[in-house]
C-alpha cells in the first residue's frame, strides 16, 4: 500500500469521526492539513477529477442527502461536509503543485 493512498485512507476517517464529535476545535484544521498532505500526493492524471469533486462536494453534494430523515440525513450532510473540506484543500494543494511545476521547476504542460 502507498503511501499517498494510506493518506487518503487517514483523511477520510478523520472526516467521517469529525461528523459525529461535535465541538473539537481543531476540527477544521486537522481535515485541512490532512487535505494539503493528500492533495501533494495526487497523480497528475487524477487533478481535474480531484477539482471536479471538490467544486461538487463543497457546492451542493454535501447536503445532496439531508433530505432523508433524521437522524441520518444529518449524520450523512455532516459526513459529505467534512469529505469536501478535505477534497477541498487537497485541491487547492494540486493547483499550487502545477504552477510550482511550471513557473519554478520549468516543466511544460502535459
Amino acid at each position: 500500500m502507498s503511501i499517498a493512498r494510506i493518506i487518503w485512507i487517514v483523511s477520510l476517517l478523520a472526516a467521517v469521526i469529525f461528523a459525529f464529535v461535535s465541538g473539537f476545535a481543531y476540527e477544521g484544521a486537522i481535515l485541512a492539513v490532512l487535505g494539503i498532505i493528500s492533495g501533494w500526493f495526487v497523480d497528475k492524471e487524477h487533478r481535474l477529477g480531484l477539482l471536479i469533486a471538490a467544486i461538487f462536494m463543497t457546492g451542493a453534494g454535501a447536503t445532496a442527502w439531508g433530505g432523508i430523515p433524521a437522524p441520518i440525513g444529518g449524520h450523512l450532510t455532516a459526513v459529505l461536509g467534512s469529505i469536501g473540506a478535505v477534497l477541498a484543500a487537497a485541491g487547492v494543494t494540486a493547483v499550487l503543485r502545477r504552477l510550482l511545476e511550471r513557473v519554478v521547476l520549468g516543466k511544460e504542460t502535459g
